[in-house]
Formats: structure tokens, C-alpha cells, sequence
């Protein structure tokens, strides 16, 4: 396990962690979440087997872990086998035929992520997610990842014997290998089998294990461009043999189910009994006042820069990429990143409220258990504030360029690749995807006018900056009342009751 503290990645949201100053996440990162389940993401090049490797984890036919392309796979334990498909713009998922994978709904647009449960002792242990390939990402699907594996804890990297790293694949290790998360390299031996060595001259000279050789050699590429990963496992898989694999992670998960429940321990200080009041707490109030509009305007100027360079690469891949057919695609995951970002800037945004505003009054720096009490007061009160959609919202671009909306737990819960542990920040996260009908009227083949997807992303990424601007001042908004409120009544009574 590599140690790492907490509070130098961030948390991924305002009521998680070790109280102090973070800095304002300005792009995604590794995220660390004590809170979550203990899992392994599976990533790696195309053609590398991952899907083999998996399967022979589970003890599992290939077929079984089939998903439309640019979906992610979550495999978790359940007593009854089961496949779900859960896609933006629903709020129920789909099921599929787990005896017959090929079988599944006809979707307007690929589900955000697929749901495998299964009665697998290994999934007792810890869960697996697997990623589309590396290359398929991009940009924007690899700070959905970073977040993911930091969620997660673990990071399996599946790679052929006759495959060498690309610049992209180096580029997501190295940015692992500065956090806790543990990594696992699994060699497959591909589609040319393990290379075997020149025989040695020597008469006496020991055979030469082409597997050994072969992964040595993978080793050493990679270090020689993240020599940080030194510590990193490396297991081949050979003739679909995971058991050293298999006994890896669950040893990782182990030890990594009592690290994280060391982080968050359920009885903090601050948690019970009367908090008083400081004597003179100054004018609090103006303050907060002041600080949630200085929140709220940084915010939405940062998404506004972020949509106007998400906008130069829509351009650049409708003129210079897959063009009008993969338009959808792109803005798709650049919406999923621009929503997790845009969730870490608003939790950052609050929490500091709550430290700031809170420690006038109860004192600085403000105990933990104190500020999950404010934090879960201040939750509970937003109910009466709250006017017109509620904040579990899904903002969905339309194929006209607009910008539909669709609320509830379960229509936010649809968007995630990677489902998170339950919040218990006070805002829900933002959320914004692609609706179906836009996702098919750009994949129809007589939508190719590039001039037309130019203006039309134009337009669109200009609605989603109008209602996300409305949204986030809303937001902070009913913030402001409630956290008022919860501390107005502290200040008349005296102390923060239990």
C-alpha cells in the first residue's frame, strides 16, 4: 500500500476529510474517498485481452462482460446473477439477458455505464470496473478515470506481450504514481504469444523463461519513463492462470479495507454535546453574505473558460477527427468531466464557507464532528428553501441545441461511469450528458455538414453555460439562507446544540 495523506489530493466533497485549506480544483484529479468500497479499475490498450484477464478472475466467460463501446463496466457481488444498463436522460435503468449477453435494449445512445452483478466470493472483496480503451478516451475520459482509480484505490493495467506504451498510457501512470493508489500490471501474451529469446551459446547455460523475459522487458520500458512505479506488482497471465493475480488484489483489498476505515473513523471530535458560541463572533453574517457571491461569480467564470476551450475542441474534431459522426461522443465525455469539475468547485466552495463562517463563531480551526453538524443541519434546511426544480437536476443538451432538464437521485445516479458512496456534502453533484435524440441525429449519415455541427455545438455550448450559471447561483443561493439560518440560531442560543 502506498501511503498518502488525504487532504493532499482533495475529497470529492465538503463533508469528507481532515478539516484545512485545499486549493481550488481547477482540473480532475485523483480523488480519494475513504467512505468507498475497496475496487479495482481495469484499464489498458485494445487487444491487450483485459477482458480475458477479468473473466479468468471470475471464473467467467468473456462474452459475459460485453458492452457497447465507450460504456463503463462495474462488476459487483449479488446473490442473484443481473446486467443493468443505466443511461442519461432515464430514470430507471435497463436490464440485459445475463444468459445471453448479446441481448440487450435497443438505446437512443450507449449507456453511461453497464451493472454486472454475480455470486462471486471475489466481489465479496472488493469491486472491478472496467474502462474502455485508452486510446478511446481522450483527453476529458482520462480525468473521469484519474477520479475514478482514486475512488476506487486500485488500478489493474492489462497489457500485451507484443504491445509497447503509448505516450497517452504513460502519461495516466505517471499522474498515478503520485497518489495512493496501488497499481497491478497483468501481461497476456497477446496475439504473437511470449517472445522467445535467443538460445544461449553456453552448454551449460540455465533455459530462458520468455515469460520472465518479456516482462522484465515491459518493466523496464516503463520505468525508465515513470521510474516512480518501481514498487508496482507485475503478474503475467499465463494460459488464462490469474491465481497470483487473484491472491494480489484480494491481499491489496485487505489491507486496504482497514487503512480507509482508519481514515474515517465514525466517532470524531466535535461530534456530541453543546458547542459553545465564541464570545464576540464578529459580523458573520455580511461575511457569508460577501463570500457565497465571490464563490458562486469565480465559479461560474471558471466553467465559462472551460466551456470556451471545450468549444475549440469540439471544433478541432469535427474539422480534423472523426467529424460530424463523432461529435457525439466527444462533447459526451467532455460533459462528464466538465460535471465532475464542476462538482469539486461547488463542494470546495462550501466547504470553505462552513470552515470560514463557522470558525467565527465555534472557533478555529473548526473539529470535524462540528462541521458534519453544521453540514447535516444545513442539508436538512434546504428543503425550505428550495423554489421550482429541485437541485438533483439533469441538464441534457437536445439535438436543437437546447437544453432539457430531468430531476431525481436516480436520473443524476444514471450519469456516473464510475457510481460514487453516498454524498454527504450539502449540494448534489451537477450533471450534464448528451439526451439520445441528439446523440442520433448527429450519428445519421445526412447530419455531415460541418459548417452546420460547428454552429450548432456553438449554440449549445452556450445554452449549457446560461443554465449552469442560473443553476450555480441558485444553488448557492439556498446555501446562503440555510447555512444563515443554522448559524443565526447557534448565535441566539448560545451554543450549537446536539
Amino acid at each position: 500500500m502506498k501511503p498518502g495523506p488525504l487532504h493532499d489530493l482533495g475529497t470529492p466533497d465538503d463533508a469528507t476529510g481532515p478539516p484545512g485549506p485545499r486549493p481550488f480544483p481547477d482540473r480532475l484529479g485523483v480523488t480519494v474517498d475513504p467512505r468507498e468500497r475497496p475496487a479495482v479499475v481495469a484499464v489498458g490498450p485494445a487487444r491487450a485481452g483485459r477482458a480475458d484477464v477479468l473473466a479468468a478472475l471470475l471464473d467467467l466467460e468473456a462474452g459475459m462482460l460485453a458492452v457497447p463501446t465507450g460504456s463503463w463496466l462495474l462488476l459487483r457481488h449479488a446473490t442473484e446473477a443481473s446486467r443493468s444498463a443505466y443511461v442519461p436522460g432515464y430514470r430507471t435503468p435497463f436490464s440485459y439477458r445475463t444468459d445471453l449477453p448479446e441481448v440487450g435494449p435497443a438505446l437512443a445512445r450507449p449507456p453511461r455505464r453497464v451493472e454486472l452483478s454475480l455470486p462471486s466470493p471475489l466481489l465479496r472483496r472488493f469491486r472491478l470496473i472496467d474502462t474502455p480503451d485508452i486510446a478511446s478516451l481522450g483527453r476529458a475520459g482520462t480525468g473521469v478515470l484519474l477520479d475514478a482509480a482514486g475512488r476506487a484505490g486500485a488500478l489493474l493495467f492489462v497489457i500485451a506481450a507484443d504491445q509497447s506504451f503509448s505516450a497517452d498510457e504513460l502519461h495516466l501512470l505517471a499522474e498515478i504514481a503520485d497518489s495512493p493508489v496501488q497499481v497491478f500490471f497483468a501481461v497476456t501474451p497477446g496475439t504473437s504469444g511470449w517472445v522467445s529469446p535467443e538460445p544461449s551459446e553456453e552448454p551449460d547455460a540455465d533455459p530462458v523463461d520468455p515469460v520472465a523475459v518479456t516482462v522484465e522487458a515491459h518493466r523496464a520500458t516503463l520505468l525508465t519513463a515513470v521510474p516512480s512505479l518501481a514498487e508496482a506488482r507485475w503478474l503475467p497471465v499465463v494460459e488464462g492462470d490469474a491465481l497470483d493475480l487473484r491472491r494480489a488484489l484480494g491481499g491489496w483489498a485487505s489491507d486496504e479495507e482497514l487503512h480507509r476505515s482508519s481514515l474515517d473513523p465514525p466517532d470524531v471530535p466535535g461530534m456530541h454535546g453543546r458547542v459553545p458560541v465564541l464570545p464576540e463572533p464578529g459580523e458573520w453574517s455580511e461575511r457569508l453574505d460577501r463570500q457565497v457571491r465571490s464563490a458562486g461569480r469565480r465559479i461560474r467564470q471558471h466553467l465559462a473558460l472551460e466551456l470556451a476551450k471545450l468549444h475549440l475542441r469540439v471544433v478541432q474534431e469535427i474539422v480534423f477527427g472523426a467529424g460530424c459522426a463523432g461529435l457525439p461522443q466527444l462533447l459526451d465525455r467532455e460533459m462528464e468531466t466538465f460535471s465532475l469539475l464542476a462538482t469539486a468547485q461547488c463542494d470546495h466552495a462550501v466547504r470553505e464557507l462552513v470552515e470560514d463562517i463557522g470558525g467565527r463563531l465555534f472557533g478555529v480551526p473548526l473539529p470535524e464532528g462540528v462541521r458534519r453538524r453544521i453540514t447535516k443541519a444545513v442539508r436538512w434546511g434546504m428543503s425550505d428553501h428550495v423554489t421550482g426544480p429541485e437541485l438533483q437536476r439533469v441538464l441534457l443538451v437536445t439535438s436543437t441545441a437546447g437544453v432539457a432538464s430531468l430531476t431525481g437521485a436516480a436520473a443524476v445516479d444514471a450519469l456516473a461511469s464510475y457510481p460514487t458512496a453516498p454524498r454527504t456534502g450539502i449540494l448534489p453533484p451537477v450533471a450534464v450528458s448528451l439526451a439520445g435524440g441528439c446523440w442520433q441525429h448527429w450519428r445519421t449519415p445526412g447530419n455531415a455538414d460541418q459548417s452546420a455541427a460547428r454552429a450548432w455545438s456553438q449554440r449549445a455550448l452556450r445554452e449549457i453555460e446560461l443554465e449552469l450559471s442560473r443553476e450555480i447561483t441558485r444553488r448557492f443561493e439556498v446555501v446562503r439562507l440555510s447555512l444563515g439560518m443554522v448559524l443565526s440560531d447557534a448565535a441566539e442560543h448560545g451554543i450549537l446544540l446536539a
